[in-house]
């Protein structure tokens, strides 16, 4: 760890807790800091707060009351899912000029090792992962954290220079940075996302390019040469640009006669990927270009490219059975998550969907409905489904659970046929969460997969 004097003797009030804040507190007593911890839940039933007390650290809870400001804090560390416009306290300490931070830049301050930036509306999670995945496949020492994985100052406290940090962030992280920098930053994609969180559509745009603000030029910035929005944004770095596209070949990464290039290089044919979907090879195409720009060997992309099934319950593959492919697609809890899944596909897919039942609008799905063999809804919505596919002759079974619906698709399903569960819908009809959902669908597979053997 570095040995810093940004935060030694001065006023620091850290707010939120839970792992990221509990992690920012410590470290910032360890760089010498005066640390006052503020989180809006009431002691008896906060268990960090709590922990924290116990350590010595000075705790106000119970709500983020204005005068703590009194104080002159030199510096605000705050949660990342605390929102600046909805809280009067970091209103105020806006207007008063006090830099408010997020623990991702407390990392970055104390790294000995350099960071690898991600940020995107969607696929984060997958290009990250998969970055991390070839990186450590070529043997380049990284190291996960961030959005994903361990608390990123966590993990910078026991990085050495040899290592790499690779970095999933959110809009929500990079609205706190004032000197974060990565070596390597790649920008995926730039959609409208949070606006309940940010003032408009121009601040998150914003958020998402500090990411590339600092950047100089020894330093890179991959980019998504297929998205306006990145494209008029790279012009606020100074960082060395490469692009990658799907649709037309660039001096970076390109999709080309069926196969994925970086700067002319044949790195692998498509049909050898195992990760399904456009959206997929938008990230497939990312993750290359970091990873050949950090120096990583074509050989070790090649075979993380060629195993990696997907982060868990994003489209991730499970396994074939007798010709059966399963895929785990639990985080589709609405129909244009839903309908992204069923485009990775030709036909032949057999559906399992349903859950909460929040009103939504499904007739999105009926464009993919010459696609889908046979339809199995399950769960609150499984009614809604069942009439749909019936005024559109889609053949449709209804059923109550996903067992059920995993029973039913056991008998239909045919060599050559993908077994997707694509909800369209939330979990919490019969799950506390999309996680336990996915797992339950894996557990399922995999005691049908025993029963063949």
């Amino acid at each position: 760890m570095k040995k810093i004097v940004k935060y030694k003797n001065k006023k620091v009030l850290v707010m939120g807790l839970a792992k990221s804040g509990k992690a920012a507190a410590r470290l910032l007593r360890k760089l010498g800091a005066h640390v006052v911890i503020n989180d809006r839940q009431p002691l008896p039933e906060n268990s960090d707060a709590k922990e924290m007390v116990a350590e010595g650290f000075e705790v106000v809870v119970g709500g983020h009351p204005l005068e703590l400001l009194d104080q002159n804090f030199d510096f605000i560390v705050k949660n990342p899912g605390i929102p600046y416009l909805k809280v009067p306290l970091l209103m105020e300490a806006l207007k008063r000029q006090i830099p408010v931070l997020t623990e991702v830049q407390l990392a970055y301050d104390v790294s000995e090792a350099p960071f690898i930036g991600i940020t995107a509306t969607n696929g984060k999670t997958t290009t990250t992962t998969l970055i991390y995945e070839m990186l450590k496949e070529g043997q380049l020492n990284p190291l996960i954290a961030g959005n994903i994985g361990e608390v990123a100052s966590l993990v910078a406290e026991g990085a050495s220079q040899d290592q790499v940090l690779v970095t999933e962030l959110s809009s929500f992280q990079l609205m706190g940075i004032d000197s974060f920098k990565p070596q390597i930053s790649l920008l995926l994609n730039i959609t409208e996302a949070h606006l309940d969180y940010h003032s408009d559509i121009e601040e998150y745009r914003q958020a998402k390019l500090n990411l590339i603000a600092n950047q100089t030029s020894d330093q890179y910035c991959v980019y998504n040469a297929d998205d306006e929005v990145i494209v008029k944004g790279i012009t606020q770095t100074a960082a060395t640009c490469v692009p990658f596209s799907l649709y037309r070949e660039v001096e970076g990464a390109y999709l080309s006669n069926g196969s994925i290039y970086f700067k002319g290089e044949k790195i692998i044919d498509v049909d050898a990927i195992l990760l399904k979907g456009e959206h997929n090879l938008q990230d497939v195409l990312g993750a290359v270009a970091v990873s050949k720009l950090y120096g990583c060997d074509t050989a070790s992309i090649q075979r993380v490219l060629m195993r990696f099934s997907g982060v868990r319950h994003r489209l991730q593959y499970v396994a074939t059975i007798a010709g059966v492919d399963y895929y785990n697609n639990s985080k589709a809890t609405n129909v244009i998550a839903t309908q992204t899944a069923l485009n990775a596909f030709d036909d032949s897919i057999i559906l399992l969907a349903g859950g909460l039942d929040r009103q939504h609008d499904l007739s999105g799905l009926i464009p993919y409905f010459p696609k889908i063999k046979m339809l199995i809804s399950f769960g609150q919505t499984k009614e809604r489904f069942k009439q749909l596919a019936d005024e559109y002759s889609l053949p449709c079974v209804a059923v109550d659970t996903l067992e059920e619906a995993m029973d039913a698709a056991v008998k239909v399903a045919r060599e050559k046929d993908h077994v997707l569960l694509s909800p369209a819908c939330a979990s919490w009809d019969q799950y506390p969460n999309f996680e336990t959902r996915g797992d339950h669908f894996i557990d399922l597979v995999e005691k049908l997969k025993n029963k063949n053997l």
